[in-house]
């Protein structure tokens, strides 16, 4: 009757269907490519003042300096950026701006010229 008892427990655990083990998701955090520096600003189309944090947020993270690095039309708004923070929130930085032109070539194989700036800011 053992037997019987083992055989009938063996069967009712091949008529069960098993349930499938739902994958899991880890959460990863993203994977920094390489080149990008944390302590780098590149300034675009947003208002200068989501610069100006961004940078405040690199020193106060523990930067001892921060880039601010823009092209073309950006270099005004990278330049406001720069003298709101030395004058407004840190006055004690110092500043180094480089200049530069980078040549592009567009779709139509034409080579233009693109004004670029790159600020240190450093204590």
């Amino acid at each position: 009757m053992a037997e019987k008892r083992q055989a009938s427990g063996e069967a009712e655990q091949e008529e069960k269907p098993e349930a499938k083990a739902e994958p899991k998701h880890e959460t990863r955090r993203p994977e920094r490519k390489a080149g990008r520096d944390e302590n780098v600003v590149f300034v675009g189309k947003k208002p200068t003042m989501s610069y100006v944090l961004a940078v405040i947020t690199q020193f106060s993270d523990g930067n001892d300096e921060v880039f601010v690095k823009a092209r073309g039309r950006s270099i005004s708004t990278a330049v406001d950026v720069v003298e709101v923070v030395k004058k407004k929130f840190m006055q004690g930085l110092k500043c180094e701006i480089d200049t530069d032109t980078e040549v592009i070539t567009d779709e139509r194989n034409q080579k233009i010229n693109v004004s670029t700036i790159n600020a240190r800011l450093f204590k």
